[in-house]
């Protein structure tokens, strides 16, 4: 088949790992694929350089960017029409809010005028562009246009059952539309870390500089809002005094950027707790397998995701972990694997924090049945085996 898929940037985010994954799958498996993405404009990395080293065509448009811009979103538009007449591709499948709006808007009007008339439209859903936390009118607005986008998809693929039942129940796309394909990832290095991972596992420890016995608790995110560092501030100061209880003191762990970064250090400078936090910055995702490896608990404090990958990816490593229940969370996150709590529960997080502290055996459970969960769910592989079914069933 030849392919086309669509995504705004490739900065470092789950949303981008799943879509290189996809590309690099499908065209080691013999289809003509071709990317079409923004600038990865932010902070917060970006994986650019490897969808252009990965064997398959990949186009950069400028115009196609992540905010609103009717300038912009006209020219991308152009630009895109021009693309999809020129390499004339069986499927397009688009991923997130923006994206997904602009490139099935155009790929179905292509279709409905008659000059690629057997062109298939696929969506996945990483994530919802409206959610709690967004203005009422921002809300109305990304569903009135989801809505208008859903009509044309002849199948919609949510990494999360939560995302489907979310859209269904606002009225974007029908039931039949929808397949739940996880978001799959390399799992090996998770699951059988090398002796180089190994090694570079305990690198990380050390060059966080750890006190001895300490109890490393991480978060892997974007350091933006309503990811939840607020929380683990909070949770920390409640987790100060263990040393003095001859307990082993529990260090916090930030890895990642983005625009709230200077807001948060400036926060964890005010506290008397500040020698309990190290923030790693941007890691290239060659290294999480390390990190997961290094860390003892993870903690993913975000008010909305679609399915987190740092999730199943700690899972993965054998690691428990703590989450706010929301979205897809709890499609792994269970009392077999870790610790689900009700969003903004600072006393609950603050006592799942010390549980697991003070029972490595807990952790241990916890983290090989984690692990037994996720290892064929979310490996790439057969993420890519379920989009290529998706692709063939709309063709019947």
């Amino acid at each position: 088949m030849k392919i086309c898929h669509i995504i705004t940037r490739l900065i470092l985010g789950g949303a981008q790992e799943n879509t290189l994954l996809t590309c690099e799958g499908l065209h080691q498996k013999g289809h003509d694929v071709t990317l079409i993405t923004g600038p990865a404009i932010g902070p917060e990395g970006e994986l650019l350089t490897r969808a252009k080293a990965g064997g398959y065509r990949v186009i950069l448009l400028d115009s196609l960017r992540r905010e609103i811009s009717w300038k912009h979103d006209r020219r991308a538009r152009r630009e895109l029409r021009e693309w999809l007449c020129q390499l004339e591709p069986d499927v397009v499948h688009t991923h997130s809010s923006k994206a997904g709006i602009l490139g099935r808007g155009v790929a179905d009007e292509l279709r409905r005028t008659g000059t690629l008339p057997a062109m298939k439209i696929i969506h996945t859903i990483h994530g919802l562009a409206y959610h709690r936390y967004n203005r009422w009118w921002k809300n109305r607005l990304y569903i009135a246009l989801e809505k208008r986008a859903a009509r044309p998809s002849d199948a919609i693929l949510s990494v999360a059952d939560a995302m489907t039942a979310q859209a269904v129940l606002a009225g974007v796309g029908q039931v039949r539309q929808y397949a739940t394909v996880r978001s799959g990832m390399e799992t090996e290095p998770f699951v059988h870390p090398t002796p180089a991972i190994a090694l570079e596992a305990r690198q990380f420890r050390d060059s966080l500089k750890l006190p001895p016995e300490a109890v490393l608790v991480t978060q892997v995110s974007r350091l933006a809002e309503l990811k939840g560092h607020d929380d683990l501030l909070q949770a920390a100061a409640r987790l100060s005094n263990r040393t003095a209880e001859g307990k082993s003191p529990v260090i916090f762990c930030f890895v990642g950027d983005g625009h709230f970064r200077e807001r948060i250090e400036k926060k964890i400078a005010r506290t008397d707790h500040a020698h309990l936090f190290r923030l790693t910055g941007l890691l290239p995702p060659a290294q999480i397998p390390a990190v997961m490896h290094a860390t003892d608990i993870l903690a993913h404090c975000s008010y909305r995701e679609g399915l987190a990958r740092t999730l199943p990816q700690a899972m993965l490593a054998g690691k428990p972990v703590i989450s706010w229940d929301v979205d897809g969370a709890r499609e792994v996150v269970s009392q077999e694997t870790g610790i689900l709590l009700r969003p903004r529960d600072i006393p609950g997080l603050t006592a799942a924090i010390e549980v697991l502290a003070d029972h490595p055996a807990l952790r241990e459970t916890l983290g090989l049945a984690g692990q037994s969960r996720c290892e064929k769910e979310f490996d790439h592989t057969y993420m890519v085996e379920q989009i290529e079914q998706a692709y063939l069933r709309s063709m019947r």
